[in-house]
């Protein structure tokens, strides 16, 4: 539905050099899915909203939604931000404090060029106020709402207009943690029931992982990989993105040969021989970092047999941090300290020695070149 081709945004910052915000940027939204740009500040996601919606205008490429262009430099389209019908909310609810629930949503119908009689916005603005669940407050002062409110309301006035695509940056940002994870299946719900093509920009990874169809990563103005929340998190193209998107454990390894198991390798490391997972292909010799999510190194509770020591590590467990429902061990193996999660009854005494194995398929070759 919402097609991007070979995306450059540019611009100058003061006297200074131009920044390179968008670089190459491609990618697709299929009807009804919810896309998200992730990646640290300055990265471009949001350059790269702004370009969709209108605000920014690109050196070079093609937006077309539904197949129609909104800008492209060879064919010199530029459809202003008025008048391609997307909705946007901004990290600033921007709510109007003199107006109530009803007329902040009703807003955008008032002062657009399209005319409804009282019953068509009565009946417009109470049908969005109930998507977003705030019908019930239709007329209670906008400064009365809470801050989660306040973000609903002003999803709701961005999709008063029936829009074409919704786009959304950072909007959960100034919300407390607690909120912010009740939003998250708040905004989820209300993408599910509209079905609305949406474009998501946040550096949070979780938001990301929980809300997402696809997420796309970025890094300096260009997209390093788009997959699935899962095939990002468990397939990590790069080390940036496997650093980037929740914590790991790195390795420095080196292919030693392709095992019979079709997409397993068996590579060298300062702690051992492993057999390690990649969709890639190496030959022999070919230098990796191997990425381990903390949560992937299994506890053993005894020494493995003898012949069972594949992905096998023993070491000595440094230090242990309760979070509740996991605890966080710190264990020193060889000269290396990896990151393990656990369930607190697994977690061994400072100072014990214990024995760790990873699963293959849990241990990705991410090559270093």
């Amino acid at each position: 539905m919402l097609t991007v081709k070979a995306l450059f945004t540019e611009y100058r910052s003061g006297k200074g050099p131009v920044v390179k915000a968008a670089q190459d940027v491609t990618f697709e939204v299929p009807q009804g899915k919810l896309f998200t740009l992730l990646g640290p500040s300055g990265c471009g996601k949001t350059t790269t909203l702004r370009s969709i919606a209108g605000l920014e205008k690109p050196v070079a490429g093609d937006i077309e939604v539904a197949g129609v262009p909104v800008y492209s430099s060879s064919r010199r389209v530029f459809v202003p931000p008025n008048k391609r019908n997307f909705g946007m909310v901004f990290q600033s609810y921007a709510i109007w404090p003199h107006m109530n629930v009803f007329e902040n949503a009703a807003f955008p119908l008032r002062v657009g060029s399209k005319r409804f009689d009282k019953k068509q916005l009565q009946d417009k603005v109470m049908g969005v106020l109930a998507a977003v669940g705030l019908d019930h407050l239709a007329q209670r002062e906008a400064t009365k709402l809470s801050g989660g409110q306040q973000q609903r309301l002003a999803l709701a006035r961005a999709l008063v207009m029936e829009p074409q695509l919704l786009l959304l940056d950072e909007p959960l940002s100034n919300l407390d943690a607690k909120l912010r994870e009740k939003m998250r299946f708040e905004l989820k719900r209300i993408q599910d029931l509209l079905k609305l093509t949406t474009v998501y920009v946040t550096h949070d990874q979780g938001e990301a992982l929980a809300l997402s169809h696809q997420i796309a990563v970025m890094n300096e103005g260009r997209i390093v990989q788009i997959g699935s929340p899962r095939d990002i998190y468990e397939r990590p193209a790069t080390k940036f993105v496997a650093d980037f998107i929740g914590s790991t454990n790195f390795l420095d390894g080196k292919i030693l040969a392709r095992t019979a198991e079709g997409g397993l390798w068996r590579a060298s490391t300062p702690l051992g021989d492993f057999v390690v997972a990649s969709d890639r292909t190496f030959r022999e010799g070919d230098t990796v970092a191997l990425s381990i999510r903390p949560e992937d190194v299994e506890i053993l509770s005894a020494a493995p047999p003898a012949g069972d020591l594949s992905n096998v590590m023993r070491g000595i467990v440094d230090q242990t941090v309760f979070l509740g429902d996991v605890v966080d061990l710190k264990i020193r193996v060889g000269e290396q300290s990896l990151l393990v999660r656990a369930h607190p009854g697994d977690g061994g005494a400072v100072g014990s020695e214990t024995y760790l194995r990873v699963r293959p398929d849990k241990c990705v070759a991410i090559g270093t070149g």
